[in-house]
């Protein structure tokens, strides 16, 4: 059932395409509306990915966990394809050692505790009949 409702022709028009690939681990910046009355205005939220859930589907969300002033933290969840997300800035791709990293709001100081696999960049093949 669930696979008619994600090909359907309203849902695929809905999904969001410049979504930047991230993972549990990686530090991003999620730009997103504000309404206040009958203003709008787009904030910045900056932090560590804790936790992807439901992959690149309509149910997709990824909650990032932010360090703010004086040692509290803030963890916010946003849908992936929000219409009121203007964009998401990956600051720092890297994969975390596991899926999902809810110790993080435990540490004092997430961003050093941390402990990342290296994200290997991938090779581009080259063609040596083309020079």
């Amino acid at each position: 059932m669930s696979d008619i409702i994600n090909s359907s022709s309203v849902v695929t028009s809905q999904l969001k395409s410049d979504i930047p690939n991230f993972s549990s681990g990686s530090i991003v910046r999620v730009h997103y509306f504000i309404r206040e009355g009958n203003k709008e205005r787009v904030q910045v939220f900056e932090g560590i990915v804790t936790m992807r859930k439901n992959g690149e589907g309509v149910d997709g969300s990824f909650t990032v966990l932010k360090n703010a002033t004086s040692g509290i933290k803030v963890t916010r969840i946003f849908p992936l394809h929000s219409p009121m997300i203007q964009k998401i800035e990956v600051i720092n791709n890297q994969r975390g050692q596991k899926s999902k990293l809810h110790y993080l709001s435990k540490i004092k100081d997430p961003a050093k505790a941390i402990r990342a696999k290296a994200v290997k960049p991938k090779k581009v093949k080259t063609d040596a009949k083309a020079a």
